[in-house]
């Protein structure tokens, strides 16, 4: 009895609970499914929502405290939420942010990627993070989670990339990529219609207004990333379908896993370049 509980595991395609030694999922049909290439880690984080959107939420704050720890003095202490834990825009400019200095005079076009993981104060990645737990486990559900980190990723780089386009200098945020996400539900609603759908499209229609709404209020903001991010989440959610027209694929795996593989690439070379030149006191 011991021995058949240690072997049991969750199957990594339909999240059964079977034997690890079963040469074929009885449930699902995928062969081998305890082997290490199908059953490790990053398999089970990308079928699992919560491990997956754990992962996002880990990458953002975790570059969030590197780019802290990158200034050469700590923040200093003040009441302002708008300027409390601060990192340094050079800071900032080493680890990733995009815009039409990072790209047109560095040539940095990878930023458009580490761009959508560093915050520029912490009720900035606050609002962020806040927002993308309550709107990530819907995309989630309607389109499953490989679809989800692709809106993410993607969805995020064409939405700086647009602002990039309209000639904004210097920006950073995940509301790019969290825009996206909410492009996407959009268009879900209005496809899908019904009682359902047209619930789903009202209050995210909501968001997006409140979205628009504070850009144009508060100073500073990149509306045209917003807005890029929006349009992008509704092109990406056309293309890629969600659930009930077209269930998650191998073509939406092997899409999140090369978005998963460029993601950790330049965000491991942000942080190594950008150590190398902070100690090279460039």
């Amino acid at each position: 009895m011991v021995d058949q509980k240690k072997a049991a595991i969750l199957c990594p395609h339909c999240r059964k609970l079977i034997d690890k030694n079963e040469p074929r999922c009885p449930y699902c049909g995928i062969a081998r499914p305890g082997s290490r290439l199908k059953n490790n880690v990053w398999t089970r984080g990308f079928n699992d929502p919560d491990q997956i959107i754990k992962i996002i939420l880990y990458f953002n704050i975790g570059l969030y405290v590197i780019s802290l720890l990158f200034n050469p003095m700590l923040p200093r202490f003040t009441f302002n939420p708008m300027v409390f834990l601060s990192p340094e825009n050079k800071s900032l400019l080493l680890l990733g942010a995009t815009g039409t200095i990072p790209i047109d005079a560095l040539n940095r076009w990878w930023t458009l990627i580490s761009a959508n993981y560093l915050h520029g104060n912490i009720l900035h990645i606050f609002f962020n993070m806040f927002a993308f737990k309550q709107i990530a486990p819907l995309v989630v559900q309607e389109y499953g989670v490989y679809r989800m980190f692709v809106l993410y990723t993607l969805g995020g780089a064409i939405g700086f990339f647009v602002s990039y386009l309209a000639g904004v200098a210097f920006t950073i945020g995940a509301s790019a990529a969290l825009t996206s996400l909410i492009g996407a539900a959009l268009y879900f609603g209005k496809s899908r219609g019904g009682t359902y759908g047209q619930s789903i499209y009202r209050q995210i229609g909501a968001w997006t207004i409140g979205i628009f709404i504070f850009g144009f209020i508060v100073p500073g903001i990149n509306n045209w990333g917003h807005g890029g991010g929006i349009a992008a989440g509704v092109i990406l959610g056309f293309l890629l379908g969600y659930h009930e027209r077209k269930p998650e694929n191998l073509f939406h795996k092997i899409l999140a896993g090369g978005c998963m593989v460029l993601t950790i690439t330049v965000l491991m070379w942000a942080i190594g370049s950008g150590i190398f030149f902070r100690l090279a006191g460039r």
